[in-house]
């Protein structure tokens, strides 16, 4: 019997350890993040405040009980003109992958920005090489707009970001 599928919820500044333990572990072994130091619970407790009174969606996916995946948005650009567009950001518990919980958190994501009057996501996956993320993107309805190359550096390789975008205005009338 399959464990039952994650339940989709509105994450909250509570959720940053949870969080925070996720990225962590993207953060020193994976090449998604370009960061290079995790930040500390109340570092990831102040971005997810900042998002949310920004008006962004933060959601968290629990599999009995237990937060296993994040999801949620924040500035593509800070000037006005892009006050539309977000950047959106998924991970998943190592251990969780490959069940749908990055698609079930995409999807509402996308429906939740969708309702938030927002036009674009845009999506800036770290290393051309993350043949998941690229997959779950496009998917999900995201469409490959750009890679750019060498502008980052981490673990002695250099790496290239890809640029994917989904358009939320699709199937609206007066867009």
């Amino acid at each position: 019997m399959n464990p039952p599928g994650p339940h989709i919820r509105a994450g909250t500044p509570d959720d940053a350890e949870a969080i925070a333990r996720i990225y962590a572990v993207q953060v020193l072994h994976g090449t998604a993040p370009f960061e290079e130091v995790p930040p500390t619970v109340d570092e990831m407790r102040e971005r997810i405040e900042a998002r949310l009174a920004r008006g962004f969606p933060v959601l968290v996916a629990e599999c009995e009980g237990r937060v296993v995946g994040y999801a949620l948005v924040g500035t593509y650009r800070p000037r006005a003109a892009y006050r539309y567009t977000v950047e959106n950001s998924v991970y998943v518990e190592e251990a969780q992958t490959g069940r749908g919980i990055g698609r079930a958190l995409l999807a509402r994501l996308i429906a939740e920005c969708r309702a938030r009057g927002f036009r674009q996501i845009v999506a800036v996956i770290g290393d051309s090489e993350n043949h998941a993320s690229i997959t779950l993107h496009k998917r999900a309805g995201f469409r490959h707009v750009g890679v750019l190359r060498g502008v980052g550096v981490k673990f002695g390789r250099t790496l290239d970001t890809v640029l994917m975008q989904r358009d939320l205005t699709e199937g609206q009338e007066g867009q």
